[in-house]
């Protein structure tokens, strides 16, 4: 028979167990994730096999993400193209806000996040992450120029305004799309080699716009690079700094034009170049899923691929139809529209232990969410400037509501024309796409168009049957949520902001009626 001093012993020896265990346990909890972004370019909703059971390859890496995570059906980008939606995701703010009332920004112009504004890599720093941005920036830099020739940059100093100020610790990557000149890559805050000669290139599917291109930039090797600094920015930290989290702001190139997949993938599709680069893509996808395994943190982190917007008119939509393939699944129109297939987008995230496998969620959520989802995550405290249009998507994707997380969720063209969703509904304030597909803007006839456009989603996903006189009430109510929106600077609870001002502010002709 044990003594009572044994029992004792042991009995506080057992309880010291389970509260060390609970505090580990706990601790566990509370570890922060690592976090990687992956944001692909001009890919298509219907070009992910996980969102698409029509598509006519299968994304196998992007596919397993969403088989061992949750993806997200209604997902949308800030805006049908580029520049303004990479600015949502940094900031949580939509771009129509700034200075970039349409279109995209271009080789030359300034940076469009100002310098102390807070992005998802600042407010991460702050909680001891290390965070790298890899790949297309397409935010503006500022150059700067030879004091002899005021117009040609001089490429041995270093730019301004970059991922490196604007909450990076690392960058490396590329100015803009890979069909925008200047060619060249940069690390940190420099080019890393002054560019000295032209390129071009005229094919259907290769094309790019003549420019300056750097020694050691070849267009065809883009992604392939791209993709072995992101795996080695993973080796080196998990290398140098093991026990502390990382973010990785991972930008691709593609499928954005130039189309131009390597050898390995060539034909590997079936159908066209764009499907055989799309399946880059997704390899892509894959080694940086082998790196997470390799190093074991594949548990310990929150993994998003989603895309910049729709897929691009040079895909070749006749092409892929052949092959029974559409990039914008059953949606009307592709990037640059207003319409649903300028702006959905494939959405998908893993976190072990954290989302269920296999969840799905029919929730609209927004691109501009992922700063207060990471503020969440990690318990940042923010300003009340800070984030203005982004919604924690945690609740949703942890799966613990069913719940709309947003009240409503702005859509915005190439052009500068708005939409509005809430709920079923989907109130686009322009006739036609306000971008590239039919009705153009420009095209002879719309002006004899109904000037807005009314559509309930979980009837019609094709928008095809404009509701806009038979719901007066409907129009109203998202015209006046709408202008609160505008003119309250914000579409988050919080005091009122002021928006950039703007001589030309495309879009707002029916704000005056």
């Amino acid at each position: 028979m044990r003594s009572p001093n044994r029992l004792l012993t042991l009995m506080i020896f057992t309880l010291g167990m389970i509260t060390l265990t609970l505090s580990c346990t706990r601790h566990s909890d509370k570890t922060a994730p690592h976090i990687i972004y992956i944001l692909a370019d001009d890919m298509g909703y219907g070009d992910v096999s996980a969102m698409n059971p029509e598509a006519a390859w299968e994304t196998k890496h992007i596919d397993r993400i969403a088989r061992e995570g949750i993806r997200f059906t209604d997902a949308h980008t800030g805006s049908a193209v580029c520049t303004p939606t990479r600015y949502g995701v940094l900031t949580g703010r939509y771009s129509w806000r700034t200075r970039l009332k349409e279109g995209v920004l271009w080789s030359w112009d300034e940076p469009l996040i100002q310098q102390g504004e807070t992005t998802v890599g600042s407010l991460l720093q702050e909680k001891g992450y290390t965070t790298a941005c890899i790949g297309k920036w397409h935010l503006g830099l500022g150059w700067q120029y030879h004091a002899e020739k005021p117009d040609s940059a001089d490429f041995a100093k270093p730019v301004r305004g970059g991922p490196i100020t604007t909450g990076f610790d690392y960058f490396f990557g590329i100015t803009a799309s890979l069909d925008i000149p200047p060619y060249v890559y940069i690390e940190n805050d420099r080019p890393t080699m002054v560019p000295l000669k032209y390129t071009r290139d005229t094919s259907e599917y290769g094309w790019w716009r003549s420019g300056l291109t750097g020694d050691d930039f070849v267009h065809e090797e883009v992604l392939p690079v791209l993709t072995q600094k992101a795996v080695a920015f993973i080796d080196n930290h998990m290398t140098g700094k093991p026990d502390d989290p990382f973010f990785l702001y991972f930008p691709l190139p593609a499928p954005h034009t130039p189309i131009l997949p390597t050898d390995q993938f060539r034909g590997k599709s079936g159908t066209n170049p764009y499907g055989d680069f799309v399946l880059q893509v997704d390899h892509t996808v894959g080694q940086i899923l082998q790196s997470l395994e390799a190093h074991g943190i594949a548990d310990n982190t929150l993994i998003i691929f989603t895309s910049d917007n729709g897929c691009a008119p040079s895909a070749n939509f006749p092409e892929l139809a052949r092959h029974s393939h559409n990039p914008s699944y059953r949606f009307r129109g592709h990037k640059a529209d207003i319409y649903e297939g300028g702006h959905r987008v494939p959405f998908v995230a893993r976190w072990p232990g954290h989302i269920k496998p296999g969840g799905e969620n029919h929730q609209v959520i927004c691109l501009t969410d992922l700063l207060a989802t990471v503020a969440e995550i990690t318990g940042a405290t923010t300003e009340p400037s800070t984030g203005v249009d982004s919604y924690s998507l945690l609740s949703a994707l942890l799966g613990e509501t069913d719940q709309p997380v947003r009240e409503a969720t702005v859509h915005h063209s190439v052009n500068g024309s708005y939409a509005i969703r809430k709920g079923p509904w989907k109130l686009i304030l322009c006739p036609g796409s306000g971008g590239w597909s039919d009705p153009r803007p420009e095209s002879p006839g719309i002006d004899k168009l109904p000037p807005f456009q009314l559509y309930n989603l979980d009837q019609d996903i094709g928008e095809t049957g404009n509701l806009l006189e038979q719901y007066p009430e409907v129009v109203e109510e998202l015209t006046t949520l709408l202008k609160q929106y505008i003119q309250n600077g914000r579409s988050t609870p919080g005091p009122r902001l002021d928006n950039v001002p703007s001589e030309s502010w495309p879009g707002l002709n029916w704000m005056a009626e």
